[in-house]
């Protein structure tokens, strides 16, 4: 029998009204999972107050679900929702004793002028550096206490997941959007996102591509207490290719290979690809803006009660 779990995800980002009005906004939105082979997605829908925006639809460079939202109309404040609800279906991960030798499979993707396949050109997208990804010496000699002679690409990719997970100390206040992969390399404390921009970085620096991916991880309430509604958050987690498996996932935040709890919204190069939500405003004060995720297994909602 198919192993899965439906949710229902609603995300919320709000600029509370500061008195000054904002006479001009655009935003690039990335809040609809992806319809994957193990992800179906029911339904998404973005919705923005005030309605006075303009949203236009599609999908960005990546095959992500895209939002393009404009607000040309004065306005003290901003609340964009999104609801989805999706199905995760378990995945079978892949032996990863039976992968190629890490060295065969970066030796294949240099330059040579043949021919290439549909997927190793696709693959070829994330091998090389990206606004917050370097590559350089320094992170090849970090990966390298993973990636040995020799070893299996999977293999090495697992163990070099284990090293930050068990190396490095999640720590909220230790890092910034802005900090550099290697400030979170020599402080070895940081965020998801911090943790995934250094397994990527770490991995392409030996010649193998990895994409940041983008989405949601379940968590759960301590024990005899409810699940909290918006205390959730984004999560970021890692894909590495492999010739014979296609992309296999890691999250070196939780030392795991994602399972039926990540729910991907998408992936890119790294976080500036699919960013949630970033833009330009004209207008306004410099705000830090509230955002309330939350991920909720069907299974736990409460039936409405019928109306007598």
């Amino acid at each position: 029998m198919t192993r899965s779990v439906a949710y229902t995800i609603i995300h919320e980002t709000e600029y509370t009204p500061c008195g000054v009005p904002v006479s001009l906004a655009q935003h690039l939105l990335h809040l609809i999972p992806r319809k994957l082979p193990w992800q179906t997605r029911e339904s998404g829908a973005i919705s923005i107050e005030p309605d006075l925006a303009r949203l236009e639809e599609g999908e960005d460079a990546f095959g992500n679900p895209v939002a393009w939202l404009s607000l040309d109309t004065p306005h003290d404040g901003l609340l964009v929702r999104a609801e989805s609800h999706v199905t995760v279906i378990a995945r079978e991960l892949p032996k990863a004793e039976d992968s190629p030798p890490w060295e065969s499979v970066r030796d294949s993707l240099r330059y040579h002028p043949k021919p290439r396949d549909a997927d190793s050109l696709d693959a070829l997208r994330y091998l090389y550096a990206s606004p917050r990804v370097p590559r350089d010496a320094v992170l090849a000699e970090f990966a390298a206490a993973a990636f040995k002679p020799g070893v299996p690409l999977l293999v090495g990719a697992k163990a070099l997941m284990d090293l930050i997970f068990k190396t490095f100390t999640f720590d909220a206040k230790a890092t910034e959007v802005g900090t550099s992969v290697h400030e979170v390399l020599k402080r070895k404390r940081g965020v998801c996102q911090d943790f995934a921009h250094l397994m990527i970085a770490a991995v392409r620096s030996v010649g193998l591509p990895a994409r940041y991916m983008s989405g949601y991880l379940l968590t759960n309430p301590p024990p005899g207490k409810p699940r909290m509604i918006g205390a959730d958050a984004s999560h970021a987690w890692v894909g590495v290719w492999c010739p014979k498996n296609g992309w296999v996932e890691y999250d070196p935040t939780n030392g795991i290979q994602p399972d039926l709890r990540h729910v991907t919204l998408g992936w890119g190069r790294d976080f500036q690809d699919v960013s949630p939500l970033r833009g330009v405003i004209l207008g306004g004060l410099a705000q830090t803006p509230e955002v309330r995720v939350t991920v909720m297994p069907d299974s736990e909602k409460i039936p409405a009660k019928p109306v007598r």
